[in-house]
């Protein structure tokens, strides 16, 4: 009897002692999602209050302006989404082939583990390395900065994303739905193109739309390659306003004119990249849902 009772009473202390345990565990772990999340709120409420209040027509309408005018973002977001146009033109097809030809053709080959590998660190790798990278191999050559090396530079950041989500995506196709191309005598890139990319369309739209969202607020390589032009220009042979640039140049300026331009070019940032985060989730869950 005395055996027992010693028994329950050690039981209870170690089930007092982990009950202890466990609610000083969920007690940090709630401490630090709270940090992070009060850091967030004040990033985001510093962002609304700083954007919000220089919010005008004038910031869609009008040039960048020199320091005590007045003038909006019109040229960097005009160069902002030439740029985005060139890598989403140059890395989407790429990407699509890539992430196709490992999804598809070379599932279980070498080549197929390596370029996995290798794509897994371009996703991982710093911007401001590729900002480099084409700096050396376009911008040094050519002997002076342009549109066409920063829209490279963000075609590069592209790829990676594309070719994994393209891969992911495609790989979740049924194997029935190739069998039942194959067995009425569809060839097989007929049965990618028509089978397997209608099946895997919303994940692969959502891929393209990450990459952009990825691509949009990037600064470093553009300041390898596109630099900055304080002027209304489409050339790509020459450098070209950015959006990431003018925020990063006039978020150091002592104007305060100036400073204002780049919370609200940052809170249009913010925006955009939030609507294709939206966009990329509704896809998913209409891909889930058909």
């Amino acid at each position: 009897m005395a055996e027992q009772i010693l028994a329950e009473q050690i039981l209870e202390s170690r089930y007092k002692r982990r009950r202890r345990r466990n609610a000083t565990a969920t007690i940090l772990a709630l401490a630090a999602t709270m940090v992070g999340l009060g850091w967030l709120v004040l990033i985001l409420g510093a962002l609304l209050w700083q954007g919000f209040s220089g919010l005008s027509v004038a910031v869609f309408t009008e040039m960048t302006p020199p320091p005590g005018a007045a003038g909006g973002l019109l040229n960097p977001i005009f160069g902002s989404l030439i740029l985005t146009a060139i890598a989403v033109a140059i890395g989407t097809p790429i990407g699509i082939l890539a992430g196709t030809y490992m999804a598809e053709y070379g599932r279980h080959d070498v080549l197929t583990s390596v370029v996995r590998f290798i794509n897994d660190i371009l996703l991982s790798a710093p911007s401001i390395v590729v900002g480099l990278f084409i700096y050396e191999v376009m911008v040094a050559p050519m002997g002076h900065f342009s549109g066409l090396a920063g829209g490279v530079a963000l075609a590069v950041l592209v790829i990676p994303v594309v070719v994994r989500t393209t891969e992911d995506m495609l790989t979740l196709v049924p194997n029935a739905l190739r069998e039942a191309a194959t067995s009425i005598g569809l060839p097989r890139s007929l049965t990618i193109t028509r089978i397997c990319y209608r099946a895997a369309r919303a994940g692969m739209l959502t891929g393209v739309l990450l990459a952009v969202a990825r691509i949009s607020g990037e600064t470093a390589p553009l300041l390898f390659t596109s630099l900055n032009n304080q002027f209304w220009s489409s050339n790509l042979n020459a450098p070209i306003a950015s959006l990431p640039i003018v925020i990063f140049q006039f978020a150091l300026s002592p104007y305060k004119d100036w400073q204002s331009l780049a919370w609200t070019g940052a809170l249009i940032i913010t925006m955009a990249v939030l609507a294709l985060s939206i966009s990329a989730r509704a896809l998913i869950a209409t891909g889930k849902q058909s």
